[in-house]
């Protein structure tokens, strides 16, 4: 039996002999001990972080280790914690975070300035995750997975300008302007008509107010104008008035004011093995360069890489079959015009690579021209041609000839057997489209749904492509946890770790050897000499 009501804690004015010791803030299998073994194994000073190779001086305040700094990060960004005011809160309250940093409280600016300034040697640590997974075999390295998503950025769709809505703005202003003319011309007449006032200075407060609201149309006008002209001198689409390199990216009729984060994720554990932040809408141009990351993290020498619709271009898997990939990517059908209009499209005229030649629906032959044309696309393609005789009596020219062509003529891109591979190993690749969403949809849910990373907090290409490095990394580091478990991940980190270990003690032993020869010769005859009574 007891006599309390509930269950106490002790009194806050107890005092304690024996305080308990930093290190049982946390349990032996706790996730913050892994983020402290994972920064012990990197080569920061290598990877580029500011201040990692900094020598001891003896003048000024010296500034926080990266080491902790990127514990610091690594911690918040698994558990969902990215603002620098948050994190600097966290590290005097948070008793995980005060074992991990041993009790440091680094300022919100301090922090802020770290994720700035090391975008490029965070997107070397997290390439170093990469090549550590790989190592351990977490990685199958045959086939990936590619896609992009939309980010927020630090900007509003508002503070995207195109030209289209540069012109319309300045076009709205004039008309603006040209009201508040008139409405001033207007009261300065009704002013003047007014019997004893000498002229349109005589009273009345509405001129003044309304002359400031042109002053201040015209200078809104003045700044439409001039972003106008930088947007047509440096030749692109549109601008931003926050973040410079954020564009407004259309999708679906959603559109979104931020990048466009492009991913390869392995097959195997769903691991994200290269990622790159590009601010088109469109994907296509970008299956190359990914394949290509990819295969380089990976360090094979073939690659089968999936993506969707939204990829598909033929200077891309040329590309991609010249570099030792193969690309899977479905076919899109286009607008049909062709058909709709009841004519024969080109998938009715069957080529004949042995006499280089196609044969129409009707039977005949279409023979390569000697000349040859650049479409809008940038390919050069080869012109197979009809005679006209046989066109002009043809039974099915209605279906076939436009209503001004004499013969019927065909393009060929000078690489279209690049496209025939392509369409024929297209026939049997359900089950791996089938897979694809599922390989490569797995971590932009993880990080949009469960995490909540639907925005940067950053500006600038830099910037947004180092917090991204530190979204993939975290992501990788916490799936990597999961399918090792907390004592094995330790053990792999500790089997990384054992050259380095191996190296130092062995140069302790060398020290402790070349001490004991020193001390053998060199040390004095000690003369013992009996203490004497009182």
């Amino acid at each position: 039996m007891t006599n309390r009501t509930f269950k106490t804690g002790e009194s806050r004015e107890q005092l304690s002999l024996l305080p308990a010791r930093v290190e049982d803030y946390v349990g032996a299998d706790n996730p913050v001990r892994a983020i402290e073994s994972f920064v012990g194994v990197l080569d920061l000073a290598k990877l580029g972080f500011r201040h990692a190779d900094r020598k001891a001086e003896g003048v000024g305040q010296p500034p926080y280790d990266p080491a902790d700094l990127l514990k610091l990060y690594l911690y918040g960004y698994i558990n969902q914690i990215r603002s620098s005011r948050r994190l600097e809160r966290e590290a005097g309250r948070n008793l995980e975070l005060i074992w991990l940093l041993k009790g440091l409280k680094p300022g919100y600016r301090t922090i802020a300035n770290f994720r700035k300034e090391n975008w490029a040697a965070l997107k070397a640590a997290n390439r170093s995750f990469v090549l550590l997974v790989r190592e351990l075999g977490l990685v199958g390295g045959s086939v990936v997975a590619i896609d992009g998503s939309f980010f927020h950025g630090d900007a509003s769709k508002a503070s995207v300008f195109t030209r289209k809505r540069l012109a319309d703005q300045i076009a709205k202003l004039d008309q603006e302007i040209e009201a508040y003319g008139k409405s001033l011309e207007d009261n300065d007449a009704a002013e003047a008509r007014k019997p004893g006032k000498d002229g349109p200075d005589g009273g009345g407060g509405d001129s003044g107010d309304i002359g400031a609201k042109v002053a201040a149309l015209m200078a809104k006008r003045s700044r439409a104008q001039a972003d106008l002209a930088r947007l047509e001198e440096s030749g692109q689409t549109q601008l931003c008035l926050t973040d410079p390199d954020a564009r407004l990216l259309v999708k679906s009729g959603q559109g979104v004011a931020g990048y466009n984060v492009q991913t390869a994720v392995d097959d195997k554990h769903k691991l994200i093995v290269a990622s790159e932040v590009v601010n088109d809408s469109s994907d296509v141009g970008q299956l190359h360069a990914m394949a290509m990351a990819a295969k380089e993290a990976l360090e094979v020498k073939s690659l089968q890489a999936l993506a969707d619709e939204g990829y598909y271009s033929s200077l891309e898997l040329k590309a991609c079959e010249d570099d030792g990939i193969t690309a899977y990517v479905p076919v899109p059908e286009g607008n049909a015009r062709l058909e709709k209009e009841g004519r024969f499209a080109l998938k009715d005229f069957n080529y004949d690579g042995a006499s280089d030649t196609y044969r129409c629906p009707a039977g005949q032959l279409l023979h390569p021209m000697k000349s040859r044309q650049k479409n809008t696309s940038g390919r050069i393609e080869i012109r197979y041609a009809a005679r006209g005789v046989i066109c002009r009596t043809c039974p099915l020219k209605a279906r076939c000839l436009g209503s001004n062509a004499a013969y019927r003529t065909i393009g060929r891109w000078e690489h279209e057997d690049v496209l025939d591979r392509h369409r024929a190993r297209m026939q049997g690749a359900g089950e791996l489209m089938r897979r694809r969403s599922g390989i490569v949809e797995h971590p932009f849910g993880t990080l949009k749904c469960r995490a909540g990373y639907r925005h940067f907090l950053v500006r600038g290409f830099d910037k947004v492509r180092g917090e991204w490095s530190l979204m993939a990394l975290c992501y990788n580091f916490t799936r990597v946890l999961n399918i090792l478990g907390f004592d094995t991940f330790l053990a792999a980190l500790a089997k990384t770790l054992a050259p380095c270990r191996c190296t130092l003690a062995a140069l302790l032993q060398g020290i402790k050897v070349a001490l004991a020869t020193f001390w053998r010769i060199f040390q004095p005859p000690l003369a013992i000499t009996p203490f004497a009574t009182a």
